[in-house]
């Protein structure tokens, strides 16, 4: 009896969640969460100057799309990588709790920044600062003590 040949399997891209994120220590924790924050605030910003400049749609709404846009890729980074958590549906709705708090606050604190702060090139960088800033620190908190702890 003869084997029939066959064709190489593809390579499989490594999109396999890990185990629970219990090996991953605070220092590295905050270091992924600063890269894939810093990474995802590219987005963000990026995002939110050109649906202003250039677009010209009014604050609240270019700095709603931007967001929506930097938390969900700051999401599925630091759930694979910085947390190394499974996806799960408890997890999923507590994210989706906590950037509805996150996104109030952020865009909340920018509009009242843009429109107080005087009309200068630096505006809108201090006015998208302090409210990524603010949600940064929210979100670290609340996803490394709450979220993350989940299953």
């Amino acid at each position: 009896m003869t084997a029939e040949p066959h064709l190489p399997l593809p390579p499989e891209l490594p999109l396999v969640d890990e185990p629970g994120g219990t090996s991953v220590d605070l220092r590295t924790q905050i270091i992924r969460f600063a890269l894939s924050g810093g990474f995802s605030a590219i987005i963000d910003f990026g995002l939110y100057t050109l649906l202003l400049q250039v677009v010209g749609l009014p604050v609240a709404a270019a700095k709603s799309i931007s967001f929506i846009a930097g938390t969900t890729t700051a999401y599925l980074i630091n759930r694979r990588w910085t947390f190394q958590a499974a996806p799960s549906r408890a997890r999923f709705l507590a994210v989706v709790v906590l950037y509805a708090l996150t996104f109030a606050v952020q865009v909340g604190i920018n509009q009242v920044l843009y429109h107080v702060l005087p009309d200068e090139w630096w505006r809108i960088w201090l006015a998208f600062i302090v409210a990524q800033g603010t949600a940064t620190v929210i979100n670290f908190v609340v996803q490394r003590l709450v979220i993350f702890k989940l299953r």
